[in-house]
């Protein structure tokens, strides 16, 4: 069984992709700090393990690959899907705002590749990071996570170089709008994309054959103008 560590897996891309990957047969690690939900979305994924914990911290990914290890024997794709989003015009944001930002959607990837990375080059894995076009797009009240994704593709675009080498892929997916309430906004917004949407284009990159490197995804509403 290939196991897959997802962070961000209480709700959203993150749940979304979960329920696909586990129907698929795959072994399934849920990431995220809120241990209820993942207890509950558990109960509904056979055999999958909820591990609580915060993408900010190096211990707590260590002990969630440490766990992935123990449950699973190894480690076959991490899925860096965590992300928060505090939209603000730049005169407004406060330090405090722009390092949780960036602590989570830039740092909170980079530990996850740290501590997997070990267990990864034994299973000649991958490496999914859930970008967004906001990180080669740049949009009014954005300055915050605009400069967290835009990191994140630097910070993986050298990483997919040096570990290619190496026998692990990384692959960006880079989604337009998504109907998932991502920082404040409405919900049910029939043109958004669905996170089933993205969960598929994660599934399609994992199941590439390894000689194939696909490092970069977009993947974008189909009705023109939105996200």
């Amino acid at each position: 069984m290939k196991a897959v560590l997802i962070s961000g897996a209480s709700r959203g891309i993150g749940e979304a992709t979960a329920r696909l990957l586990h129907a698929r047969g795959y072994g399934v690690g849920l990431l995220a700090r809120n241990g209820a939900r993942l207890e509950a979305l558990a109960r509904e994924l056979p055999g999958a393990l909820p591990i609580v914990g915060d993408v900010r911290r190096r211990e707590d990914w260590e002990r969630a690959v440490g766990r992935m290890e123990e449950a699973f024997g190894g480690l076959f794709a991490l899925i860096n899907n965590a992300g928060i989003g505090i939209m603000k015009p730049v005169a407004e944001l406060s330090e405090e705002e722009v390092r949780e930002v960036l602590e989570v959607n830039l740092m909170g990837p980079f530990l996850g590749l740290k501590a997997a990375l070990p267990l990864l080059l034994r299973s000649r894995g991958v490496v999914v990071n859930v970008g967004s076009l906001a990180g080669k797009n740049a949009f009014k009240g954005g300055a915050a996570y605009n400069a967290s994704k835009f990191g994140l593709l630097g910070l993986m675009g050298a990483a997919m170089l040096e570990l290619r080498e190496m026998g692990v892929r990384v692959v960006n997916v880079l989604p337009g709008s998504v109907d998932t309430g991502f920082a404040g906004s409405p919900v049910g917004e029939g043109w958004k994309l669905a996170p089933e949407d993205v969960a598929r284009a994660i599934l399609f990159a994992l199941e590439m054959p390894e000689r194939a490197l696909l490092s970069e995804i977009e993947i974008r509403p189909t009705r023109p103008g939105r996200g």
